[in-house]
């Protein structure tokens, strides 16, 4: 499986986020102090620059590296930090020899008959796509955030002030990396702690750990953390997919849900059981307030009960339950192999997998690498849909924003003029008025709208969009 997970850190295949998290890194690779809006030409603030996107348009400006050999470098290192964050999370809640491994695998595969991509989700396919997301570099410091914070809650506090100081630091850095998983990683860490059963010395240093934390998030310059509480009204409806089909996708956790009951029933404060009942809270409450993006708090439902069946596979106290679970874990992995078998295809070529596999592969998105001989850093495109969210990756900017963007002012207003733009029956002078109000060099038509109008065709894609010159 690691081997799989390697050869798709090379094969970067591209869908979702990439472009976003592409712009970001060109962005910063042309200015570090001052980037500006990631997707169109603005000088706003965005949440996409965090610690992590910031050390890597860094390496981006000091290697020369092209941004997508950057991401990769990305790719890699959150695999790695997943991988042993996953590692010594485990060792704090077994010291079975298996229980790693298996967990990993249970992250992975245990999931449903559906396969679901969402950043911040562990599924094979979806870690296939998301892989050099700021979400996996994140999930991958939550399981070392924790670890942490169990050994130190365990020495009672022993580790002084500055480690916990440390770990307020961390938190804070976690929050501003992916702000969804980062609440998943705060979840955790509220479950660690009241299985810890704090005596009152460590209560100042928690106090102090939080503390350290809300400096950092009121102190980092490139954006507002505090202000995006007030964000989640525009997020709303593209997140309820998360609430839809949830056998088909999470199915298979609930294995992992019953393993979690005989450790509640063993001890009301263990930590997988807490965590997974602060993660149904949470999403529950979205469900029923409407706030569905608060599903992004999935994983810390998912995770803990993941986690709950691997151990329980060389866990349980007698032989012969022991058995039981891992013959069933066994078949829930090997169930949720299979509704994951297409994530072959990224590394394999399709004309080579068995049919029935094959079936199951989706093809990744192609790219824009195609307009790049005209279109250069800074020039404006006029695109909508997919391709205002890929062309960014190439360091143009678009009118319209592909991606909700809170802290751009004029938002509606830029996604208005597209749609006009776009329209059938818009007359050229609207066009050409678009045009000079939002300084546009380059239209990418996806749709074969503006066929015989005044643009000039340049390039075709290998999908049949046409790359228009403005007049």
């Amino acid at each position: 499986m690691l081997v799989l997970l390697v050869l798709l850190v090379v094969r970067l295949p591209w869908a979702g986020d990439l472009g976003i998290h592409a712009a970001t890194v060109e962005r910063l690779r042309h200015s570090l102090l001052d980037p500006g809006n990631p997707l169109v030409d603005a000088d706003t603030p965005s949440p996409y620059y965090s610690p992590w996107m910031l050390a890597l348009g860094a390496v981006a400006r000091l290697t020369g590296l092209g941004t997508f050999a950057v991401l990769r470098l990305a790719a890699a290192a959150g695999l790695v930090l997943l991988v042993t964050g996953v590692w010594r999370y485990i060792r704090t809640l077994s010291a079975h020899p298996a229980a790693p491994a298996l967990a990993l695998l249970s992250l992975l595969l245990v999931w449903g008959t559906t396969p679901f991509a969402w950043s911040g989700f562990l599924g094979l396919n979806s870690l296939a796509l998301t892989m050099a997301y700021p979400s996996t570099f994140t999930l991958g410091l939550a399981f070392h955030f924790w670890a942490w914070l169990t050994g130190a809650l365990r020495e009672g506090g022993a580790g002084g002030w500055g480690a916990w100081t440390g770990l307020g630091v961390l938190w804070g850095v976690i929050l501003l990396c992916h702000q969804f998983s980062g609440i998943v990683a705060s979840l955790g860490a509220i479950a660690t702690v009241v299985a810890a059963r704090a005596g009152r010395v460590v209560w100042p240093r928690l106090g102090v750990a939080a503390a350290a934390g809300a400096v950092v998030l009121w102190a980092w310059p490139y954006y507002d953390f505090f202000a995006l509480l007030g964000a989640g009204d525009g997020l709303e409806s593209v997140h309820r997919v998360l609430y839809t089909r949830l056998l088909a996708r999470y199915g298979l956790v609930l294995l992992g849900v019953a393993a979690l009951i005989p450790r509640w029933l063993r001890d009301r404060r263990d930590p997988l059981a807490v965590f997974f009942a602060l993660g149904v809270v949470v999403v529950s409450a979205g469900w029923v307030t409407g706030h569905y993006s608060w599903g992004r708090a999935l994983p810390a439902v998912v995770v803990p009960a993941q986690v709950g069946v691997a151990l329980a596979a060389v866990g349980a106290r007698e032989g012969r339950a022991r058995g039981v679970w891992a013959l069933l874990l066994g078949g829930a992995l090997a169930v949720g192999g299979w509704a994951q078998a297409g994530t072959l295809g990224y590394v394999v070529p399709r004309d080579v997998l068995p049919e029935a596999v094959a079936e199951r592969y989706r093809e990744p998105w192609t790219g824009y690498h195609w307009i790049t001989p005209w279109v250069r850093y800074g020039d404006v495109v006029m695109a909508e849909g997919r391709s205002a969210r890929q062309v960014p990756a190439y360091g143009a900017y678009t009118v319209a924003p592909g991606y909700p963007d809170f802290f751009l002012p004029d938002g509606e207003r830029r996604a208005a003029a597209t749609e006009e733009y776009f329209a059938a029956g818009t007359p050229e002078s609207v066009r050409r008025q678009v045009e000079r109000e939002f300084g546009v060099r380059w239209v990418v038509d996806r749709r074969g709208v503006l066929a015989g109008t005044g643009l000039r065709a340049v390039a075709r894609g290998p999908e049949g969009e046409v790359l228009y010159a403005v007049p």
